[in-house]
Formats: C-alpha cells, sequence, structure tokens
C-alpha cells in the first residue's frame, strides 16, 4: 500500500536509496510533518521495515492492515514498543521511527529518546531521513493530499552512536538524544538546500502521537 500511495497516487522522488544498508540492523528517523509521513516513508524504504506507530491506529481494516505487516503499536509509555523494536534490530531487520513525536513544521526542533535508547540498546546506526512535501503550509497536519503532489524523502548516511566511554546511566542517554536530535537537523537542512520543496511554515494544528512519549 505504502508504494502504490508513494509511487502511484503521490509523485514521490527519493534520494539516498543507497544509504540504507541492504543487511543489517538500522533505525530510520525521520521528521514529521502530516499524517501521510508513515505509509509514504514505508513505501519507499528499499527493505522490510517496522515501524512504531501510535496504538489507535491499530483499528478496524487498517489496524490489521498494520498488524500483518509487521509494524509495531506504541500502547501507553511505549515500553513493550520499545522492546519489541529493539528484537527487531537484534534480529537484523529494520525499524522506523518519527522521533519529534508530533506532526507540524517538521525541523527536529525537538526530539524525544526512543531513537537514540534503541541506537544505544542494538548498536545499530541511524539513518536521518527528511520528508518535504507531504504538507504544506497552511494545510492541517491531517490533510491527504491531491495527486500528484511532489514529495521528496531523502535518506542521509548512517550514523553510529557512540557515546564517549565516561558517560553513564541518564548522561549516556542524554547525549545519545541530543546527537541524534542534531544528525537529524542536520539532515533537514541540507536536503531543504537542494530542493525548491519548503517545509511548512505553521503547526498545521500540530497533532500529538503515541511517538511522543518515547
Amino acid at each position: 500500500m505504502g508504494r502504490v500511495l508513494a509511487r502511484g497516487l503521490w509523485a514521490t522522488e527519493v534520494r539516498g536509496r543507497r544509504n540504507v544498508p541492504r543487511a543489517g540492523a538500522a533505525i530510520i528517523v525521520a521528521n514529521h510533518t502530516g499524517f501521510i509521513d508513515g505509509p509514504v516513508l514505508h513505501g519507499v524504504v528499499p527493505r522490510g521495515s517496522h515501524f512504531l506507530i501510535g496504538d489507535h491506529m491499530f483499528r478496524g481494516a487498517l489496524g490489521r492492515i498494520l498488524a500483518a505487516a509487521g509494524q509495531i503499536s506504541v500502547e501507553g509509555a511505549g515500553r513493550d514498543a520499545l522492546a519489541r523494536g529493539r528484537a527487531v534490530l537484534l534480529r537484523g531487520d529494520v525499524v522506523g521511527m518519527f522521533p519529534e513525536g508530533t506532526r507540524g513544521a517538521g525541523r527536529a526542533d525537538a526530539v524525544h529518546g526512543g531513537a537514540a535508547w534503541l541506537a544505544l540498546q542494538s548498536g545499530a546506526p541511524v539513518i536521518p531521513t527528511t520528508m518535504v512535501g507531504t504538507r504544506h503550509t497552511g494545510e492541517p497536519v491531517s490533510v491527504w493530499p491531491r495527486p500528484r503532489r511532489h514529495i521528496l524523502v531523502e535518506f542521509g548516511e548512517p550514523v553510529a552512536i557512540e557515546p564517549p566511554a565516561d558517560l553513564k546511566g541518564r548522561a549516556r542517554q542524554a547525549w545519545a538524544q541530543e546527537t541524534v536530535a542534531q544528525v537529524l537537523r542536520d539532515q533537514v537542512d541540507a536536503t531543504l538546500a537542494t530542493t525548491d520543496l519548503e517545509l511548512p511554515v505553521d503547526d498545521g494544528g500540530r497533532s500529538a502521537t503515541k511517538e511522543a512519549t518515547l
């Protein structure tokens, strides 16, 4: 479904596909502006991937599709989802996350710690990923764009999250969290410098999701 939406309904340009390893664990972290970010990104990742998704999406027919596709439901504080994500990584597969935790302007000004925790626990590299064009200024975060809208997804180079050896406990986690945030911000800036597409300058009626707890 993601491939059909990304390639058939919308005109999605994909850059940096080779930055996603052909084998082995990886954590894809992307900025988040609108409702369609998840299906579009899942549809263009060149390997099978398991995204952490709010449990409110696991209802009805869509919920059955997500579960059958191996997506991970985020419930409560998200501890079970993180444990499941860690298991995916330890077996050498791909986990996807939107670490901003909300749909908004997509500039990664604030990033939660779940992706950093997974990187520390698994040793998997983080692949910072920019999505732009899924929502325009003035559109709500729930917008379903018109057919053939130009969307750009750019996968950055994998980054190993390796804290200094003297950092322990919360300091180690905090360092990793800020590192993930910075590499995502850098990737967003790098992508925007090479395209006429722009991120929205409003928050679109900013919508908190379950990822905000991670």
